[in-house]
């Protein structure tokens, strides 16, 4: 049986591999600062603000993370992920936070060594 965080090393690998060329410094880049927004902001805020601002991305980089990630922590898809995180009451939501920050952490972990992003690059 495996561990949470060998599943989500698996996934996370399994989706940061795929990343196209074009995508790889955003992908990588938000892999690296997301964690960080969620601590600052909360789960909820740091998803709209990612989901919006990857609307107006031409990449579609932080998209395809947040649909990454929602797949990784056991949702549908981002929509999914984001509507839990807007209407879980405190206990789940508290939960859901450890999931995604645990598996953001294999997501930047691999930015690093699959990617070459690491924190502190602009994603330009």
């Amino acid at each position: 049986m495996q561990t949470r965080n060998q599943k989500y090393a698996m996934s996370a690998y399994k989706q940061v591999i795929k990343v196209s060329e074009e995508q790889k410094a955003k992908y990588g880049s938000m892999a690296h600062k997301l964690p960080i927004l969620i601590r600052t902001a909360g789960l909820a805020q740091a998803l709209a603000f990612v989901e919006a601002k990857a609307a107006n991305e031409s990449t579609h980089a932080w998209k395809k993370l947040l649909d990454d990630l929602a797949v990784t922590t056991g949702n549908k898809d981002k929509n999914d992920l984001v509507a839990r995180s807007r209407q879980a009451e405190l206990a789940e939501y508290m939960q859901l936070t450890r999931e995604v920050l645990a598996a953001l952490l294999w997501y930047k972990r691999f930015a690093q060594s699959e990617l070459d992003v690491n924190s502190g690059e602009q994603d330009s």
